[in-house]
């Protein structure tokens, strides 16, 4: 046990580490009320830890001779790509994740980050799994706003006769932040289903009226509820078999070779969450050829590793149940470096696999410049809590009221689940007709489009994906809109208009010329 920090001005943070369970508790307060869908769907999320260069991952072909000129040192030759259609093609290690995808159990969404673009990774990571916008600190994780709702007193009363079984789990030493409450972390993190020996109790003489003795009775409670959690999820292991062979080297696949276990087993964990580090590749991203190195070895993990999932999750008829979804805390510049790798960058594409999903690609090709800064990334086109809300609304079943209140208040459904049992909402968005003129511009350009009576929000952003200025946000009526904007004071180089309404979103690139 050992404390970590203040949260706030009011109470402790307390790691507690028990037999490969850690368990944290933090101070306890009222949270908004929000009705959970009753559903027996899980979702596995699947963090890249170190910020993922999507662009050697999933490579835009029409954007190939722009990337040569921007990252020849590590770009992987264009015959050597895994042409997968819709203008792009997967890193060559990626035959796994390519039989997936020609599975149609794969959905790609492009340019994925959120405005002002951190590129801290232990910033990053909070803003991914707690859902805060870049300016503001949350203390709590997405999830585990989503799990409160329902179960404001956890932990105290669990395990129960209603709820005998762990609401997640982490595959690994630590719990992840993405489950964290106001009182205590949804998540229990273990290595191992099949080594959780019972821990020895704490006492039973009433402890003080103190803060020593609140963390005592903490610690004990802990405990107790360690040991039952822990013998639900080994007999879970236990009452399963995998349908295929999981490589032992492969710790990803270690880690998706248990999940399956205990889904299989008949555990009724809804959130499971499995890492593979490694992706902070400012050096030696290739090897002595542009298709091998540390890159290349860690997607050939990822592939090889979801590729065996999904069969075995089809072979025990579980494919409609489990979904799966990436993150990373951000993607790579668009140019690389003198060491033959990549430095932090803004948005990159995110991936969702099951039987579930809108197979394909959702979203535009990144564009890259002809000349990128060196300080350029891949700009966003999807907010990530728009992502999450997606997955809450059509995966559990959330309405869209409460996710605006759970995440932030302008989230906008994309189309990235549909068919099979999932609860698809609406259609995927229309097009829009778009019109930036004079583009390039060195003082003034103005953007016209159409809508309905509907919602609208305009904003710039620069190449780096910083949002500069909101234009309009608000609703206005049908009809043509034409909106000017001063980009004087801008320096030279790409910016983006972006356009949400109702009915669907779009990007327009911009140049500004001195």
């Amino acid at each position: 046990m050992r404390r970590r920090k203040f949260i706030q001005s009011t109470g402790l943070s307390l790691t507690v580490l028990l037999n490969g369970f850690s368990v944290r508790t933090l101070a306890r307060s009222s949270m908004f009320s929000m009705i959970n869908g009753d559903t027996d769907k899980v979702l596995v999320l699947l963090q890249l830890v170190g910020g993922n260069d999507g662009l050697a991952m999933i490579t835009p072909l029409d954007q190939y001779d722009k990337l040569a000129n921007a990252r020849g040192n590590i770009l992987i030759p264009q015959g050597s790509l895994l042409d997968v259609g819709f203008n792009n093609a997967f890193h060559p290690a990626m035959t796994g994740l390519k039989s997936v995808f020609d599975d149609g159990k794969m959905s790609v969404v492009q340019a994925v980050g959120y405005p002002n673009q951190n590129r801290s990774h232990f910033r990053s990571t909070d803003i991914w799994t707690s859902g805060s916008p870049a300016d503001e600190v949350w203390t709590t994780g997405w999830m585990g706003r989503y799990f409160q709702q329902d179960h404001p007193g956890y932990p105290d009363g669990y395990p129960s006769a209603d709820f005998p079984h762990p609401f997640a789990i982490t595959i690994g030493s630590s719990v992840s932040e993405t489950c964290q409450g106001t009182a205590a972390n949804y998540s229990l993190a273990i290595t191992d289903p099949f080594n959780l020996n019972p821990l020895l109790t704490a006492g039973t003489d009433t402890p003080p009226n103190t803060p020593y003795g609140d963390e005592l009775t903490f610690l004990r409670q802990t405990i107790e509820q360690t040991n039952a959690y822990g013998e639900i999820i080994t007999d879970a292991a236990n009452s399963a078999s995998n349908m295929v062979a999981y490589p032992g080297d492969n710790r990803l696949a270690q880690q998706l070779k248990n999940v399956a276990l205990m889904i299989a087993g008949g555990l009724q964990t809804k959130v499971y969450i499995v890492s593979l580090g490694g992706f902070d590749t400012h050096s030696a991203q290739v090897g002595d050829t542009p298709t091998v190195g540390d890159h290349a070895n860690l997607l050939l993990q990822l592939s090889d590793a979801v590729n065996l999932f999904q069969q075995d999750l089809t072979l025990q008829g579980l494919g409609e149940r489990v979904l799966t979804m990436t993150f990373s805390e951000f993607g790579r510049r668009i140019r690389s470096n003198d060491s033959a790798g990549t430095d932090h960058g803004d948005a990159a594409p995110l991936m969702l696999f099951g039987h579930c999903v809108n197979p394909g690609f959702v979203g535009d090709n990144p564009e890259i410049p002809d000349n990128p800064d060196v300080l350029e990334a891949v700009a966003m086109q999807y907010d990530f809590r728009n992502i999450y809300g997606s997955v809450f609304m059509d995966w559990f079943g959330v309405e869209e009221n409460a996710i605006k209140d759970l995440l932030f208040p302008d989230f906008a459904h994309v189309p990235i689940l549909g068919g099979c049992s999932a609860n698809a909402t609406s259609e995927p968005a229309a097009n829009l007709e778009v019109n930036a003129f004079p583009n390039p511009f060195s003082s003034a350009v103005n953007i016209s489009f159409a809508c309905g009576n509907e919602q609208v929000r305009l904003s710039v952003f620069n190449g780096w994906g910083q949002e500069l200025e909101v234009l309009v946000n608000k609703r206005l009526p049908a009809g043509q809109h034409r909106f000017a904007f001063d980009g004087s004071r801008l320096p030279a180089g790409h910016y983006y208009f972006h356009l949400r309404l109702d009915g669907g979103r779009q990007k327009v690139k911009m140049l500004v010329r001195q």
